[in-house]
């Protein structure tokens, strides 16, 4: 019997696992979490789409709250542009007034005498950069009344006592007065030592007097001087408005006046400083300690401060106008919150994170912010211009206001959908999708 040998099966080679090649997820696929759930990619362009669909899908509410954006914004716009065009028009004003005001007066007088000379107006008038000068002084009387010739009213008061003042002619210009009637009295009239008299608006009512064609004479004690003009404004030295004004000359003879009391000086603009350093050795050049001059402040400090406090009380207003706005802001988007806890929930069911959803409700609110930043710069520049237009002022509104108002309105937006946000992330799928029904 012939047996047939059984063949050996061959080994069978043990296969070699090789690792298998990771694939990048940036190639599109997901990623899975421990619990097994996919993690879900926010990109940008979806961040964007649903921000817009949630800012659009109730167009009426989003429409109001951005609009309490946009008067928070112009508001301060406004205010600012306000602030600085008014800042300079009061700056404006200030140059042409105060700046422009020097007041000289004698540290001391004896014996009736004054350390300014008579002659003092001709020296300051030499004095380049001056536009006006003139002096002024109390007129030494005891008692006089004056009274108004002939007596209109006989059964009321006729007798007044009033300031009597002497200047020199150029005083008036130096001190902007303004005539109702009549002229000013000039040189002539103090050389020739002639009883002449202007007299303020406020005095002229007191005695009847508004009209100066007919020469109207007044008394002043027991002498006659015929009023040649009736002032009706005066910018510097007010009181003369209430006072009668009569010449250096007629005052010297009349009522034995010693000497001015004080010179008034008008300069042009930025000359002030200069002329106040020259003031003591034009009118006592051998002793100038005896002459105090009273210099406005600098003018570049005085604008600088005026342009402060109006920055700052405007700067408030605008502030609590802005804060109202992103109250409004955070108001619209809790409340978008609550009423999409369903949406949030779903979302959140199907992958997405809790960053997705902050951030979604973020770009909401940044949004509304920007949009009505964008406007609010707009209508408080169209604001400025406007005031500016009715008022006859020039327009003063900085560039870099209107560029970074629509920067503010969208950091006001982003803090104000802080808490509305968060609050939105919290939300846990389960009850969020259970609130939702």
């Amino acid at each position: 019997m012939t047996t047939t040998p059984t063949p050996t099966s061959a080994p069978v080679p043990t296969p070699v696992l090789q690792p298998r090649p990771r694939r990048s997820p940036r190639r599109g696929l997901r990623r899975r979490r421990s619990n097994g759930l996919v993690a879900t990619r926010f990109k940008v362009t979806d961040l964007l789409s649903e921000s817009t669909s949630g800012v659009l899908a109730r167009p009426g509410r989003a429409v109001l709250t951005v609009l309490g954006t946009v008067l928070g914004i112009g508001a301060l716009v406004a205010t600012l542009g306000i602030s600085k065009t008014a800042g300079n028009q009061i700056v404006g004003r200030f140059d042409a007034l105060a700046a422009t005001e020097i007041i000289a007066t004698p540290r001391a007088a004896g014996k009736g005498l004054s350390s300014i000379p008579w002659n003092a107006q001709q020296q300051l008038e030499r004095l380049n950069g001056v536009v006006a000068a003139g002096t002024l002084s109390d007129v030494p009387v005891k008692a006089a009344l004056v009274r108004a010739v002939p007596i209109n009213y006989p059964l009321g008061q006729s007798q007044f006592q009033m300031p009597i003042k002497a200047a020199s002619p150029g005083l008036f210009r130096a001190v902007r007065a303004e005539l109702a009637s009549g002229r000013f009295f000039d040189q002539g009239h103090s050389t020739r030592r002639e009883r002449v008299a202007v007299i303020g608006q406020a005095a002229a009512t007191r005695l009847n007097l508004a009209r100066v064609d007919q020469l109207p004479a007044i008394y002043i004690g027991d002498k006659l001087y015929t009023v040649v003009g009736i002032l009706s404004a005066v910018q510097r030295q007010p009181d003369l408005v209430a006072s009668i004004i009569i010449p250096e000359g007629t005052a010297q003879t009349e009522f034995r006046l010693g000497g001015p009391g004080l010179a008034e000086i008008e300069t042009r603009i930025g000359a002030a400083s200069l002329i106040a350093s020259q003031v003591p050795l034009a009118l006592s050049p051998d002793d100038p300690l005896k002459i105090k001059v009273a210099a406005p402040p600098e003018a570049k400090f005085v604008k600088d401060g005026v342009q402060n406090d109006l920055n700052s009380l405007f700067l408030i207003l605008g502030g609590v106008s802005l804060l109202v706005g992103a109250i409004g802001i955070a108001n619209v988007t809790l409340v978008s919150v609550l009423e999409r806890t369903g949406e949030i929930g779903l979302r959140r069911s199907l992958g997405a994170g809790r960053r997705h959803i902050a951030a979604q409700f973020l770009a909401e609110s940044t949004a509304m912010g920007l949009i009505g930043g964008v406007l609010g710069a707009s209508v408080g520049v169209l604001v400025v211009v406007a005031i500016a237009l009715s008022r006859s002022w020039t327009a003063v509104i900085d560039p870099v206001i209107p560029l970074v108002a629509p920067l503010l309105g969208a950091t006001v937006g982003l803090f104000a959908g802080l808490y509305p946000s968060l609050r939105a992330a919290r939300l846990e799928p389960v009850e969020a999708l259970r609130s939702g029904t």
